[in-house]
C-alpha cells in the first residue's frame, strides 16, 4: 500500500542506492534524496547520480511525480581525518585488522547523521539506505545491528521516530537485480546497467554486461558476479 509519507533516500548514483531509490518511489507518495561530496575516489558518481534522477522518472510514469528535491552535502571531512583507498590513491587490499583498505572510517554513521539532520527539519520520518550485510564488502557499518543502533541513537539524540529502511539488508547483489527487475522491469535494469557506477576506481570507459568498470577492483567483482548469478537464474 501507497504511504502518503516522504522518504528521503540516500543515494550515490550506484546499483544499489538506485534500487533502493525505486523501492522508495514505489512505496512512498514523495521521494526526497541526498547525496554526499566526501573526496570520494570515484567522484564520477556524483554526475551518475543526477543522470539517474533525471531518467529514473522515465521508468514508471507514476513515479515521475513522485521524485522531489535533491541535495548533495559537503562531507569532505571524512578524507582529511584518515587515509583510504576510497578517499586517496592507497592501494585496494586488506589491513592487518581484516578491513579492507576502501573502508571508510564513520562514513555510514556520518552519512545518516547528516540525512538525520535534512529530515529532522523538513519532518521527514522514514530514511532509506542501500547498506547490506549480505553484499557488504566486510564494512562493520553496514551491518544490521549497526544501523539499529544508530536508528535508536538518532531517535533519542533528535527527539524523533525516525525509520532506517534498509531494503537490501538481507539480499545479495544477485537478489538486488531481481528486486530492481520486479519494481522497474527491463527499463530499470537498462537505467542501472547504463547510468549507475560501482567502480572504486571510477572507470567510465569500459562497459560489459555488467555495467561500467574497471572489472578488477572488489566492488566490481561484486556486481559482476551478481549480475551473472542472476542471469543465469532467469535464462
Amino acid at each position: 500500500m501507497l504511504s502518503d509519507e516522504t522518504a528521503l533516500v540516500l543515494l550515490s548514483g550506484g546499483q544499489d542506492s538506485t534500487t533502493c531509490l525505486a523501492w522508495a518511489l514505489e512505496n512512498f507518495r514523495l521521494v526526497e534524496t541526498v547525496g554526499f561530496q566526501y573526496g570520494q575516489r570515484h567522484a564520477i558518481e556524483l554526475s551518475c547520480r543526477e543522470r539517474v534522477r533525471d531518467k529514473i522518472r522515465q521508468v514508471n510514469k507514476a513515479w515521475e511525480q513522485r521524485v522531489g528535491e535533491d541535495r548533495v552535502l559537503d562531507a569532505s571531512i571524512l578524507s582529511s581525518l584518515s587515509t583510504t583507498a576510497l578517499t586517496s590513491s592507497a592501494a585496494i587490499s586488506v589491513n592487518p585488522d581484516g578491513l579492507p583498505t576502501t573502508f571508510v572510517p564513520g562514513r555510514n554513521i556520518f552519512f545518516l547523521i547528516l540525512a538525520a539532520v535534512v529530515a529532522h527539519q523538513k519532518n521527514i520520518r522514514h530514511i532509506v539506505s542501500g547498506v547490506c550485510e549480505t553484499d557488504y564488502s566486510g564494512y562493520p557499518d553496514c551491518r544490521d545491528d549497526t544501523i539499529k543502533a544508530i536508528q535508536l541513537a538518532l531517535n533519542g539524540a533528535m527527539d524523533r521516530r525516525f525509520v532506517l529502511d534498509t531494503p537490501l539488508m538481507w539480499i545479495d547483489k544477485a537478489e538486488t537485480f531481481s528486486l530492481a527487475q520486479n519494481l522497474g522491469g527491463d527499463p530499470l535494469i537498462e537505467l542501472i546497467l547504463e547510468e549507475t557506477h560501482t567502480c572504486y576506481l571510477g572507470d567510465r570507459e569500459h562497459r560489459h554486461d555488467w555495467g561500467y568498470g574497471c572489472d578488477a577492483c572488489p566492488a566490481c567483482e561484486l556486481r559482476k558476479a551478481g549480475f551473472l548469478k542472476w542471469k543465469g537464474a532467469t535464462e
